[in-house]
């Protein structure tokens, strides 16, 4: 299939889009490829690889490249609530506006594949798993913008929606801020971490199993259009404290302690129940032990001391 990546070179794309050229797919990439580094380039080897530097909010690139694809799936956002909070028109105009204008842009057989996130769900009942049927309460304007692009996606009739859990593992364009990567990344250098508001709960995946989900979505399209599925790994709805021990469990002198006072600025806490994507057969790959010693591994490479003399 002819598939149109928005966002393509980010910390998911960068993991999905070689999976999608091993499987025979045309893949094309729209990105600004802010970075300018190399991310993609294991993707230059194939024919059916096309990156396309622009802006996702750009409609005159979205209506030369839509037409040409059978898939769409709009991965360009600005992710987090702080960072959302730090660019709030940015926030707007690329997790909301440019997805309601790729989907405004779709017709005939097109299928669209969204990935939102389920900080949606915002705080949970305590001991209450959250389902595609939980109210949506987000907290934060990213929250609030994937929610409402999503619902755009779904109520064109040709969409799929993963909620995706705080996802981790290794890519070539990392992240360090999304929480297992940054509390393992603090074991693994500084060896200890103070942690804000310890019993705070969430969900959590691993990025291969991700994109994994992307693939399964793409296959079957057909009995999963039109609907959400929670994204995550039933086997992880860890409080931040029992995800400091897990990763101490690997990391035997990392010391980790709960602030008796402070806040952590992102407020979300729940529990989510990925029944109804299992049910489909999707089922996942990495548990949260293999993705944390994958992280070790990567941390012994990666130095994130660009200012250090050290």
């Amino acid at each position: 299939m002819r598939i149109l990546i928005t966002g393509g070179a980010g910390y998911i794309g960068t993991i999905l889009v070689p999976m999608l050229l091993e499987r025979g797919h045309h893949v094309t990439v729209l990105d600004t490829f802010k970075s300018g580094g190399p991310d993609l380039s294991s993707a230059c080897q194939y024919d059916t690889f096309e990156p396309i530097k622009g802006d996702a909010r750009d409609t005159r690139i979205l209506d030369d490249l839509i037409p040409k694809h059978d898939v769409l799936i709009p991965l360009a956002a600005l992710v987090g609530a702080p960072l959302c909070k730090e660019d709030a028109i940015g926030a707007t105009t690329l997790n909301r506006d440019a997805v309601i204008a790729l989907v405004q842009r779709a017709g005939g057989e097109q299928r669209i594949v969204y990935p939102t996130t389920n900080s949606g769900y915002g705080v949970g009942e305590a001991g209450k798993f959250c389902t595609e049927e939980s109210p949506l309460r987000p907290i934060s304007l990213y929250g609030t913008t994937k929610v409402e692009a999503e619902t755009a996606v779904l109520d064109s009739g040709r969409g799929v929606s993963l909620r995706l859990a705080t996802v981790f593992g290794m890519a070539p364009r990392m992240r360090l801020d999304l929480l297992v990567n940054d509390f393992t990344h603090r074991a693994v250098t500084d060896r200890a971490l103070l942690v804000f508001e310890g019993h705070f709960k969430r969900n959590y995946i691993h990025i291969r199993d991700v994109a994994k989900g992307f693939i399964h979505a793409i296959d079957n399209y057909d009995r999963m259009r039109g609907e959400a599925y929670n994204l995550g790994l039933s086997s992880a709805n860890l409080s931040k404290l029992e995800l400091c021990a897990r990763i101490k469990a690997h990391v035997p002198n990392f010391v980790y302690v709960e602030a008796p006072i402070g806040e952590d600025p992102d407020k979300r806490d729940y529990i989510v129940s990925n029944a109804k994507l299992e049910a489909t057969g999707w089922f996942p790959d990495f548990d949260l032990d293999r993705g944390i010693k994958e992280l070790i591994k990567g941390f012994r490479m990666i130095r994130n001391s660009r200012f250090a003399n050290v």
